[in-house]
């Protein structure tokens, strides 16, 4: 039995235009699979004249009837993000209920914050699990929960008429509330086998920028994987290249021995010699075992190639998560190259950099464009994001291109040589 998942969280700002951005997908997260953002869905329906969530808060509140001016601090709406334990929500997409799902989380969030004040509703495909991303405007009716009666000089101040409409977020996310949150929605997803985590439980939620970054621990690892299963591939394909021309071989060799008995065989007919019976019985004999030789190598290969697809599989299924997962390392590859082979990195200097590290150096470094070597006491190497074409990755040194500091290197060192040389022709004159 798995648990449901609810966050709940004030909006930022008073258009909270990041997290429209990213619900509406006017800007596309990493962890998100592009061929299928065409599967989210809104599940609420706008008012006329109403086209974004943007526009659907700022409708809710002009048109609710609140009297009273509405600061810039206020909070205008709360995110909410409803989900469950990643299997039992394939589960119920692969049972084909997931729209019987998504209707009832609109009826847990119309009953728990009204139809009204939940202005949208957007069904996710595109990550690895389905979730719905909820926006409920904190309208509520009434005076505020901590307001009582005063006397001030003499004077007594009014509570306000029960009927009284606010914006107020705080009301609404009271810690007996959302603990009332959690238990209510527990309730109505129990018919999908979801139930309430552990009251008081430690565990978290796992942030995307830890999810990236745990991602990024792992980039050597899977390279790591990748090459040895090239190696596998290569040994492979050249067993079974050897298999095929040996049983190549074999075939050749038991079509002469067959028609040799063949020719003995006919010789033997017509001269009726037991000598030559004698030598066509062991021909034949010949012939089975090689027959049988030859089944076990056609065997043989058979199961050499099953376990060549199988290896295959596994490669390919090695690449799709590093295309998928790490888009970047294919970009890292040439770099790895090069420090390698021309700057003559160690293989633990080249794995602290793919995971985009800074890893400070002191030593001669060789420039092919000066065709000489030069020295730094503390260079800090990096692989960082080319800014003018996205998704490419340039080896920098202190934050700059490491063409730009071989040309500073090879300045400086111009620099040096001018000096002394124009020290070495000042002389004393007698």
């Amino acid at each position: 039995m798995g648990y449901i998942s609810i966050q709940i969280n004030k909006a930022k700002g008073s258009a909270d235009t990041g997290a429209s951005d990213h619900i509406e997908r006017k800007t596309v997260p990493k962890n998100a699979d592009p061929t299928r953002t065409h599967l989210n869905r809104e599940l609420v329906k706008f008012p006329d004249s109403v086209t974004d969530r943007t526009e659907a808060i700022s409708h809710r509140i002009r048109t609710a009837g609140i009297r009273r001016k509405i600061t810039p601090d206020q909070v205008r709406a709360i995110r909410i993000v409803l989900s469950g334990t990643h299997e039992d929500m394939m589960k119920i997409q692969d049972e084909g209920r997931l729209d019987e799902w998504c209707d009832d989380n609109l009826q847990w969030l119309h009953h728990t914050f009204g139809k009204e004040n939940t202005v949208s509703a957007v069904l996710h495909m595109d990550e690895y699990t389905p979730h719905i991303h909820a926006t409920v405007v904190p309208i509520v009716t009434g005076e505020r929960r901590k307001a009582k009666k005063k006397q001030e000089d003499g004077k007594c101040s009014y509570r306000k008429k029960p009927n009284t409409v606010r914006l107020c977020a705080d009301d609404v996310l009271t810690r007996e509330k959302l603990v009332t949150y959690h238990d209510s929605y527990a309730k109505a997803m129990a018919k999908y086998g979801l139930q309430r985590g552990v009251r008081g439980s430690e565990a978290r939620h796992t942030t995307t920028a830890q999810y990236y970054r745990d991602l990024i621990r792992q980039t050597s690892e899977l390279e790591a994987n990748v090459q040895q299963l090239q190696t596998e591939q290569q040994q492979a394909e050249q067993q079974l290249d050897e298999v095929r021309q040996e049983v190549k071989s074999e075939k050749l060799e038991a079509a002469k021995t067959e028609a040799k008995a063949a020719f003995v065989a006919k010789v033997g007919s017509l001269l009726g010699s037991n000598k030559l019976k004698a030598e066509r019985e062991e021909l034949q004999q010949r012939i089975s075992a090689l027959e049988n030789q030859n089944k076990e190598l056609v065997q043989r290969i058979k199961t050499i190639e099953w376990e060549y697809k199988e290896k295959c599989t596994k490669f390919n299924a090695y690449i799709d998560k590093i295309q998928r997962y790490f888009p970047y390392v294919e970009k890292l590859l040439p770099l790895i190259g090069f420090c390698r082979n021309t700057l003559k990195f160690s293989e633990k200097v080249i794995q602290e950099l793919c995971k985009l590290k800074k890893v400070k150096l002191k030593g001669d470094f060789y420039s092919s464009e000066f065709s000489r070597k030069f020295r730094d006491g503390n260079a800090a190497f990096s692989f960082e994001e080319d800014k003018n074409r996205k998704g490419y990755y340039h080896i920098c040194v202190n934050d700059i291109p490491l063409v730009q500091w071989f040309r500073q290197k090879a300045n400086e060192w111009r620099n040096d040589l001018d000096i002394t040389s124009t020290k070495q022709k000042k002389g004393m004159k007698i």
